[in-house]
Parts: C-alpha cells; sequence; structure tokens
C-alpha cells in the first residue's frame, strides 16, 4: 500500500504488536482544528502480526493486570477475553530446597494476576480494532533506510523509505525492535549485557490441569517457569484430542546455559520429558505432550538515550530484558501508555507534539520504571542462577519469609501486576 501524501502527524516504525498499539492509542487523538492525527505505520513485512489459526507450538506472551487494562481501554480486550488463560496463583520455589512462596489473586483484591495467551492473537486483535481507524495509514513492505533531521521545515523530519518513497513526520516513533534501524540511524549507543544463557521455549501438556496457576521453579540449570494456557485450539486433532476440551497445556520458558540448551534440544521427546519432569517436579503430573523446541540467547541491552530529535524509543528498541519475570511486553506496553498520554495532552494544550520539551518528559517519566524493571530481573537473575551455598541459602529465607509478610511481598505483587 502506497500513500500519495507525504506528510504525517506521526510516524511509527514497526508494525508488530508495539507498533499497532501505540497506533491504536494514537488514533482518536485531535488536534486543535478537530481533525485526528494523521498515522503512518511502516512496516517490512505484510501482516506481520498475523498467523493462520492458533496451533500448539505458537509463542505466548505473559500479560500483567496492568497491560490487560490497558488493552481494554483501547478496545483490544473484547476480542482476547475468551483465549486469554488468567493466573490466579504463583508458586515459586526452589528445587531441592526448603524455600517456596505462593502468591493468590484473591488476597490481593483481584480476580487475576496477570493472563497468558497467544502473540498471534493480541496481533489479530490489535489488527481487527485498527482497521476501524481511517487515519490510520500502512506503509507496507517498506521500511526505513534514511532519516534526515534537518528537514527545510523546522517542524518536522524527512524519512526515507526502501521503495525510495519520502515521507515526512512531526514526530517519528521507533517500535522496531532490538535491531532498530531508526536507533542505529540516531546514533544511539546501547548497553548490553550477555546473560550466557538461553530462554529454552516449548509449549508442553501435562497429566493434571493446571488449574489456573503459574509456576517459577528455580533449578541447577536455571530459573523454569510454567505459564498457563488455555484450551488448545488446533487442527492437529488427533494428536491433541486427549487435550482438546482440557487445560492441560502450558508454556515453558527454561533458563539455561548454551552448553546445557545444546545438549537438551538435542534429546527425544521422550528424553526431553523426562528431564523435564525431573527438574520441574511432579506440580502437573507427567509431560504426556512435548511442542516444538527452541532456544533464544539472552542480553539484556538498554538504550543510551530514550529520545532524540522529534524521534523517541518504544519497546524493545529502548530495552529488552531477561524473561525470569515475564516483564519485557508490559515494560514496552507502559512505554506505550506514557507516549499516548504526553501526546494527548500536548494536542489539548496546542503544543508542537515532536517538541523537545515533551520528548524529555517522556524520558524522564520512563526511566524510574525501566530501571526498576531491569534492577528486579537482573537481581533475580544473579540470585537464582547461583550455586554458591550461601546464595542459595539467602534465596530460600527470603522466600519463606516473603510468603508471610505482605509487606514484602505487596510492592514485589504490585509491580508484576504492572502498576
Amino acid at each position: 500500500m502506497k500513500n500519495n501524501k507525504n506528510h504525517f502527524d506521526v510516524v511509527i516504525s514497526g508494525g508488530g504488536l508495539a507498533g499497532c498499539l501505540l497506533a491504536l492509542s494514537l488514533a482518536d487523538l485531535t488536534k486543535a482544528d478537530g481533525r485526528l492525527l494523521s498515522i503512518a505505520i511502516v512496516e517490512a513485512t505484510q501482516d506481520s502480526t498475523v498467523t493462520s489459526t492458533p496451533r500448539f507450538d505458537d509463542r505466548v506472551l505473559a500479560l500483567s493486570h496492568g497491560s490487560a487494562d490497558y488493552l481494554k481501554k483501547m478496545g483490544v480486550w473484547q476480542y482476547l477475553a475468551n483465549d486469554a488463560c488468567a493466573i490466579k496463583k504463583i508458586d515459586i520455589s526452589d528445587r531441592g530446597h526448603y524455600g517456596k512462596a505462593r502468591i493468590d489473586a484473591q488476597s490481593h483484591g483481584v480476580s487475576a494476576l496477570g493472563y497468558v495467551i497467544e502473540m498471534a492473537l493480541i496481533g489479530k486483535a490489535q489488527l481487527k480494532v485498527l482497521a476501524s481507524k481511517p487515519n490510520v495509514q500502512w506503509l507496507c513492505p517498506d521500511r526505513i533506510i534514511d532519516i534526515n533531521w534537518q528537514a527545510e521545515q523546522e517542524d518536522r523530519v524527512e524519512i526515507k523509505l526502501d521503495t525510495g518513497q519520502y515521507v515526512q513526520a512531526n514526530l517519528l516513533l521507533a517500535c522496531d525492535g532490538a535491531n532498530s534501524p531508526c536507533r542505529q540511524l540516531a546514533g544511539i549507543t546501547v548497553r548490553h549485557r550477555n546473560y550466557q544463557q538461553v530462554a529454552l521455549i516449548a509449549n508442553v501438556a501435562t497429566e493434571n490441569p493446571h488449574n489456573n496457576k503459574a509456576f517459577e521453579r528455580f533449578t541447577e540449570f536455571g530459573p523454569l517457569a510454567m505459564l498457563p494456557l488455555t484450551r488448545v485450539k488446533s487442527q492437529l486433532k488427533d494428536e491433541l484430542s486427549h487435550h482438546q476440551n482440557s487445560d492441560n497445556r502450558c508454556s515453558l520458558v527454561w533458563t539455561m546455559t548454551p552448553e546445557q540448551s545444546e545438549r537438551v534440544l538435542a534429546l527425544s521427546d521422550d528424553e526431553f520429558k523426562q528431564q523435564l519432569e525431573r527438574a520441574f517436579g511432579s506440580w502437573l503430573g507427567v509431560i504426556t505432550l512435548v511442542g516444538k523446541r527452541a532456544a533464544y540467547p539472552l542480553v539484556l541491552s538498554q538504550a543510551t538515550q530514550q529520545t532524540y530529535h522529534r524521534m523517541a524509543l518504544i519497546g524493545n528498541a529502548a530495552h529488552t530484558i531477561h524473561p525470569i519475570a515475564g516483564q519485557g511486553f508490559n515494560l514496552g506496553l507502559r512505554d506505550v501508555q506514557v507516549m499516548a498520554s504526553l501526546l494527548r495532552e500536548s494536542l489539548q494544550a496546542e503544543r508542537d507534539i515532536g517538541s523537545f520539551s515533551l520528548l524529555n518528559s517522556y524520558a524522564q517519566q520512563r526511566q524510574l520504571d525501566q530501571q526498576q524493571v531491569i534492577e528486579l530481573t537482573d537481581s533475580l537473575v544473579t540470585l537464582f542462577s547461583s550455586d554458591l551455598p550461601p546464595l542459595i541459602a539467602g534465596r530460600n529465607i527470603g522466600l519463606k519469609v516473603m510468603n508471610y509478610v505482605s509487606a514484602l511481598k505487596t510492592p514485589l505483587v504490585n509491580k508484576l501486576m504492572g502498576y
């Protein structure tokens, strides 16, 4: 799709989950003359957020309570509610040690601590709502290859696309992932920390239903999370018939060293089931089915600055974090939320939406939340991936104390819930 008009109020680089949500968040904002913002989404892959009918192996996201609330506000949740699996309880334990902590939604006055859902379904729901927004234009398939920060008119930047088209924007929002082309074109550097770990991801089915309980288990390999999923919606009916009408499916995220992952990936399905059962325990009975396994290297990355001239970094373009607490997408969603709020205020005050003051406010408002989440995940990785006796003793005492002292548990739960 190509647009004959070459000027937009906002250009969003990247049409994935963050980019679509940002477009939705801005689509109903109006300017001083009463017109809606003109928005363009530049996306390299046609229909990037859409896949076929959900399968057993589909990648999933853990949504915090706060993230689900925001998706409701954006009109997206109504298309997800039946497919999202509520997390009503979380069990945290250290394999072979006494430390345990339990978190119950009811104890914190909510019906769910968060939700687990296939990424593809979130993408489809967002596109469904976006289709009703006439002021959102897709430039797709296309990508940004150059940016002129010193455009002839000072209130905009000029953007060159791979197809040779030029567009202008008062504000450029980079939702283009961990390898953000916009961030690179601006010369913004990134601080990296390689954890020397990978996340082994697979969907599995278990003998017993999960009953909406998530598990965080610390093993000799590394942290292991089992997240509850809703009933299988798959065309593989013969293979999955036993699980078709039950809540026995979970998403596994297992942190381990690259060397360990190579050995585990090489195991047969039966051997992998046995290895997983030994590490996870009998909380859900035996592992009855294992989906496709994949391993992803884990690196903490943080852009050295959040903004540039008439540009802001959103989501993974600004930060990627360890999945130990399931906070990555939720952190990016709060980037979207803050940017949308600032733009709404700016439009109401009839101020320039790409001004230095707005972008500076965005950077300042996001800094504390991002740093807190990064420090939380970073410290959990250090604490729960260590086999040093003092740290093992300390974390088990900590889990035990946290389980009984609400003054310690509540702040952590609130952060995990996205508040």
